[in-house]
C-alpha cells in the first residue's frame, strides 16, 4: 500500500472517531465512506499510540494568526480531569438522544475543549429544533417566518470572546463560523471557518458551511486554504455549485484515481454528468452506485430527475417503490414520489409529495423547483411564483428556479419581468443553450418586437450546441422575416442536416424543405432544388402540390435551354 494510502486511511480512522464523539455525524459518516473508498486492503491500525495526524499546534508550515488565536486550535485535551471524562459521558449519551437542553446543562461545568464545544453545540441543536417549532406553530410547516434562534447571541458573544483570547479549537472554531453565518456577518463567518479547516481538516460540515459562503470560484484565494486532499474534495463539490461542470468532472475523475471505491465520488460524478445533460452517463453511474449500495437514498432524487427526463415509467416506478422500502419518511423519498406522479401527469398528487418533503426539510431546494413546476402544468400561477422564489431565498445559484420565474412571468404576458428572470439564469448557465432560446423567445414577444436582440441570444444558443434544434429554426425564421434570405436558407440548411441526421421528422422538416426549394430555385441551384423537392413528394398536400408546381418552374427552365445551375432566375427572360 502507498504511503499516501496510508496516511489518508490513519488520518480518515482518526477523524471518524473525533467527529463522532462530538456529535458531529454527518461528518462522521462522509469520512467513513471515504475511508472505506480508498481501496480493498487494510491499512494499518492506529491504536498503537502512533498519531495519525500531526498536533495542529506543531504544524509548523501553519501560517500565523493574529496574538489573540495562537494556540486557539489545539485539539490536545490534557486538562480534562477523569470525573470531567464521567460527565462528558453523560453529556454525550443525552446529546444522542437529541435532549439537547439536557445534555447542556449536564456540561455545564466542563472546561476541556470537548465539553465547551459539545455544550455549545447542544445549545445551538436546541435553539434549531425550538425555532422550528415556533415556525410551524406560527406559520405552519410551509409558512414563511422571520423566527430566529434564540440562542445565536448568547452563543456568538461566548464564543467570539473565546476566540479573540485564542481559547477555543477547530471544532468550536466551526461551530463559531456556523453562528456567525446565521447572525448575517458573513466575512467573519468566512474567516473562522477557513481558520477551522486549515486546523482540521477532516471535517466535511465545515468544509460545506465554507462552500456556502463562497460566492464563486475566484474568491478561493482570499481563503488562504492550506494544501490538503481534503481540500481538493471541497473545490471539486464547489465547482459543481458553481455550475463549472466539466471543471468538476475532472476534479472528480482525478479523486476517483485516490478513492476508486468511493460511492460518493461516483455520486458527484453522476451529478456533475446530469448537469451537462449528459443523462444516459449519468444514468449508468446511477445505477453503478444502487448496486454498490442498495439501500441508499442519498442523492437519487436527481436519479428521478433523469428517469423523468428519458421517461422511464417503470424504472422511475421501481426506484420510487425501492425508496419507499427504504427510507419511507426522507425528502429524497417524497421527491422521487412526486417526480413519478408527475411523469403520470397526475400534478395535485406530485405537489402532495413535494409538500411532504418540504415538511420533513423545509430549505430542501429540489422540492421547492420542482413543485413550481407543477404549479406552472395546473396554471397556478401565484403558486408557482412563490414555490420559486422559496427555492431562490434558498440558493441564489439555482438557475432553475430564475428559469422558472422567467417562464411563469412569460405566461403572465410580462415579458420585461421575464427578461430579468431569463438573464440571471443566463448568467448562472452561459452555456446552456436552453437558457438562451427562452430569453430569445422573449425577446421576440410582441410587445418587444427586439427580433436583433433575439437572434443574438439564438446565435448563443447555437454557439453551446442546441441539439434540440429550437435556436437553429428561429434563427431561420427570424432572418426569413426580415428578408434576409441567405442567412434563413444557411439556418435552414443547417437545421435540415441535424434533423436528418437524428432521422426527426414533422413539420420543421417541411418547412425548411419549402423554403429551401424556392430559395435553391430562384438563385438558380436547379440540382439542389429539385432533390428538395423529390424529398417534398414523400409529404402530403398542400406541400407537395408546392413541390410540383416548383417542378414545372424548374422543367419549363431547363426546356428554353438554360442549363447553368448558378443562374439568377430573377433576371432570366426566356
Amino acid at each position: 500500500m502507498a504511503a499516501d494510502e496510508m496516511q489518508k486511511r490513519a488520518e480518515l480512522r482518526r477523524a471518524i472517531g473525533e467527529l463522532s464523539e462530538r456529535g458531529l455525524v454527518q461528518a462522521a459518516k462522509w469520512a467513513a465512506e471515504q475511508l472505506v473508498g480508498l481501496s480493498d486492503a487494510d491499512g494499518p491500525s492506529t491504536s498503537g499510540g502512533v498519531s495519525a495526524t500531526p498536533s495542529v499546534t506543531t504544524r509548523k508550515s501553519r501560517k500565523k494568526e493574529p496574538s489573540a488565536l495562537k494556540g486557539c486550535l489545539s485539539l490536545e485535551e490534557s486538562e480534562q480531569t477523569k470525573s470531567e471524562e464521567d460527565v462528558l459521558l453523560l453529556g454525550k449519551v443525552l446529546f444522542d438522544s437529541k435532549e439537547y437542553r439536557r445534555a447542556a446543562h449536564a456540561l455545564r461545568e466542563c472546561t476541556s475543549k470537548r465539553g465547551t464545544f459539545l455544550r455549545c453545540y447542544a445549545t445551538y441543536l436546541a435553539g434549531e429544533k425550538r425555532k422550528e417549532e415556533e415556525i410551524v406553530e406560527v406559520a405552519g410547516p410551509l409558512g414563511k417566518s422571520d423566527v430566529i434562534n434564540q440562542d445565536l447571541e448568547s452563543l456568538e458573544a461566548e464564543l467570539g470572546g473565546r476566540y479573540l483570547q485564542g481559547q477555543l479549537d477547530a471544532f468550536s472554531t466551526y461551530l463559531y463560523g456556523v453562528v456567525l453565518h446565521q447572525r448575517e456577518k458573513k466575512a467573519e463567518a468566512r474567516k473562522a471557518l477557513a481558520i477551522s479547516v486549515n486546523a482540521y481538516p477532516w471535517n466535511w460540515s465545515a468544509w460545506l458551511e465554507l462552500q456556502e459562503l463562497c460566492t464563486k470560484l475566484e474568491d478561493l484565494p482570499t481563503l488562504a486554504l492550506e494544501p490538503h486532499w481534503m481540500r481538493d474534495f471541497f473545490h471539486a463539490s464547489l465547482a459543481l455549485k458553481e455550475q463549472k461542470n466539466e471543471e468538476g468532472l475532472q476534479q472528480y475523475r482525478a479523486l476517483a484515481a485516490a478513492f476508486p471505491r468511493s460511492d460518493y465520488v461516483v455520486a458527484q460524478t453522476a451529478t456533475a454528468h446530469y448537469n451537462l445533460r449528459q443523462f444516459d452517463e449519468a444514468q449508468e453511474l446511477f445505477e453503478q452506485l444502487l448496486k454498490s449500495d442498495p439501500y441508499r437514498v442519498d442523492g437519487l432524487d436527481i436519479y428521478s430527475n433523469i428517469l423523468y427526463v428519458k421517461e422511464c415509467f417503470s424504472a422511475l416506478s421501481y426506484l420510487a417503490h425501492k425508496a419507499v422500502l427504504t427510507d419511507k419518511y426522507r425528502p429524497e423519498t417524497c421527491c422521487i414520489i412526486g417526480n413519478y406522479y408527475s411523469l403520470k401527469a397526475q400534478h395535485e398528487r406530485a405537489v402532495l409529495y413535494f409538500k411532504r418533503a418540504l415538511k420533513l426539510n423545509r430549505n430542501y431546494l429540489s422540492a421547492w423547483t420542482l413543485m413550481g413546476h407543477e404549479f406552472v402544468e395546473m396554471k397556478n400561477t401565484p403558486a408557482a411564483i412563490d414555490a420559486y422564489r422559496r427555492a431562490v431565498d434558498i440558493d441564489p445559484k439555482d438557475y432553475r428556479a430564475w428559469y422558472g420565474l422567467g417562464q411563469t412571468y412569460e405566461i403572465l404576458a410580462m415579458p420585461y419581468y421575464a427578461l430579468y428572470y431569463y438573464r440571471r439564469a443566463t448568467q448562472l448557465r452561459p452555456n446552456d443553450p436552453r437558457m438562451w432560446c427562452a430569453m430569445g423567445q422573449c425577446y421576440e414577444n410582441e410587445q418587444l418586437g427586439m427580433q436583433e436582440a433575439a437572434i443574438r441570444c439564438y446565435r448563443r444558443a447555437v454557439s453551446y450546441e442546441d441539439r434540440e434544434g429550437i435556436a437553429l429554426h428561429k434563427l431561420a425564421r427570424l432572418h426569413q422575416q426580415l428578408e434576409q434570405m441567405d442567412e434563413a436558407a444557411h439556418y435552414f440548411r443547417k437545421n435540415l442536416e441535424r434533423m436528418e441526421q437524428d432521422q426527426a421528422d414533422g413539420r420543421d422538416v417541411v418547412e425548411a424543405l419549402v423554403f429551401l426549394a424556392a430559395y435553391c430555385k430562384n438563385q438558380g441551384l436547379l440540382h439542389e432544388a429539385e432533390q428538395y423537392c423529390t424529398k417534398l413528394m414523400d409529404y402530403g398536400a398542400p406541400e407537395k402540390e408546392e413541390a410540383k408546381a416548383i417542378l414545372r418552374e424548374i422543367r419549363s427552365v431547363q426546356e428554353h435551354g438554360v442549363l447553368s445551375p448558378h443562374m439568377d432566375l430573377e433576371s432570366y427572360t426566356p
